[in-house]
């Protein structure tokens, strides 16, 4: 099967880098990193995830459909942390 050179609007990924809360936020003891995002949402692809604990710092790579999947995944965070969202790409900068 030949690579894909585009990606459509419903096929991109993103990565959260980071999901950032205090410490006095911090969800340990209270279902931990696992309560501040949901990966059963239709949509979302979670490939990897990985912690800066000491630094209550928790960085997410997925494939997400469309941004409402990437916000549902994180909304279980909303009120504890900050997200910043950078969408990544196997695209290529068009040269024409």
């Amino acid at each position: 099967m030949a690579k894909k050179n585009h990606q459509t609007a419903g096929d991109w990924s993103a990565v959260s880098h980071p999901q950032v809360h205090a410490p006095e936020t911090c969800p340990l003891g209270e279902g931990g990193s696992d309560s501040l995002f949901d990966s059963t949402v239709e949509g979302i692809k979670l490939i990897g995830r990985y912690g800066a604990n000491t630094q209550h710092t928790l960085f997410y790579s997925v494939e997400a459909n469309d941004v409402v999947a990437l916000h549902k995944f994180l909304l279980p965070g909303f009120k504890r942390c900050t997200s910043t969202i950078t969408p990544v790409s196997e695209v290529p900068v068009p040269k024409d």
